[in-house]
């Protein structure tokens, strides 16, 4: 979605492109919801096949060369290149249409590296990058990631292994 936006603003071919991209993408989003109500894994493949068909085929024609297609066709080509991925969320249970689940994982790592200025070393580097998916993992476990951290550095001393975030 925010890259059709982003193209949709642009001028001719390139929000041709967004316009277009956002009309299926917000078809798309409707069958998700509709989905979500009712849980008919049948009707939500109904809905997005030809979905999936019409933004193919959008972005076929964006990923050719020309100079037309030349802001757009990076994103397209790089749709293309992931496409089926993109559908996994209408096969897969729990698999959603959207990385906001991500970008919410990822938004304290963000923000702490924005507040700190990063940090000063290379030790430091990998002892933050170490820190946070635990970090954000316990959250999602709903476990203290003080009692974890004390179990580890516990085992590390006794020389057993770490315990493991499932």
């Amino acid at each position: 979605m925010r890259d059709f936006t982003a193209h949709s603003e642009g001028l001719g071919a390139q929000k041709e492109f967004g316009a277009a991209g956002l009309r299926v993408a917000g078809r798309l989003f409707a069958a998700w919801a509709e989905f979500r109500g009712d849980a008919d894994r049948n009707r939500l493949l109904e809905r997005v096949g030809p979905l999936k068909e019409e933004l193919r085929a959008l972005l076929e024609e964006a990923a050719r060369k020309s100079a037309r297609n030349r802001r757009h066709r990076p994103v397209a080509k790089n749709l293309l290149k992931r496409w089926p991925a993109l559908w996994s969320f209408t096969s897969v249970p729990g698999v959603e249409p959207t990385n906001n689940h991500a970008e919410r994982g990822l938004r304290g790592a963000v923000i702490l590296r924005k507040l700190s200025h990063g940090s000063q070393s290379a030790q430091g580097e990998r002892t933050i990058d170490r820190l946070l998916p635990a970090s954000v993992t316990c959250r999602l476990q709903g476990r203290s990631l003080f009692a974890y951290l004390s179990d580890v550095l516990a085992a590390r001393i006794r020389g057993d292994p770490s315990p493991l975030l499932a």
